[in-house]
């Protein structure tokens, strides 16, 4: 048997055996390390990232299609992010931007499949509805809504105006206005009833 057969092929770093299975050793130890840093902040980031998606304006069995998707670009790029809460926010809210942008039409409009983000779809309708702040968010202009998702989700002005590229002075007053706008509507709401 020959070396290359032993070492699978050469894929083995250079050098003598016991090298490479330490170099070996090493690379699945990191790998481990890297699975079980990205599990933890998986399981403390996702649900909080399905609601900032519909927050945002996202149904969500959306939102959670596009959480998975976002936690999915993040794990194959975790070496490379430094900040992953931000980057996965503005990943996904750039993508829900995408999703909402797109012209073509749902033809069917189905009951997602269940997922462990989503374990019961058909209740999705009811618990959509009784979120009352999700209508007054749905009222408000795009630039607005898309402040008040980020602050939801528990970002500084000065952090949001730095993932939207624009001042902390125009998050503040985004903020102001929306805050006065829900106010009013809510207001609206308890005189009609």
């Amino acid at each position: 048997m020959s070396e290359d057969e032993v070492t699978g092929g050469g894929d083995l770093p250079a050098g003598s055996p016991s090298a490479r299975w330490g170099a070996l050793y090493q690379q699945g130890r990191r790998q481990w390390t890297v699975d079980q840093e990205f599990s933890a902040f998986y399981r403390s980031t996702v649900r909080m990232l399905v609601a900032f998606l519909v927050n945002h304006g996202a149904n969500v069995a959306d939102a959670a299609d596009i959480a998975q998707a976002t936690m999915a670009k993040a794990y194959q790029r975790w070496d490379e992010i430094q900040h992953p809460r931000p980057w996965v926010y503005t990943v996904a809210s750039r993508a829900l931007v995408r999703k909402v942008s797109d012209v073509r039409e749902d033809l069917v409009e189905e009951v997602p499949e269940p997922t462990s983000l989503l374990p019961r779809p058909d209740e999705v309708g009811e618990w959509e509805c009784r979120q009352e702040a999700l209508r007054v968010l749905e009222g408000l202009p795009t630039r607005q809504r898309q402040v008040l998702a980020w602050t939801f989700s528990g970002f500084t002005p000065s952090e949001i105006a730095e993932q939207l590229h624009i001042s902390p002075e125009a998050v503040r007053a985004s903020l102001k206005k929306a805050r006065r706008t829900a106010a009013e509507q809510f207001r609206r709401q308890e005189e009609g009833q």
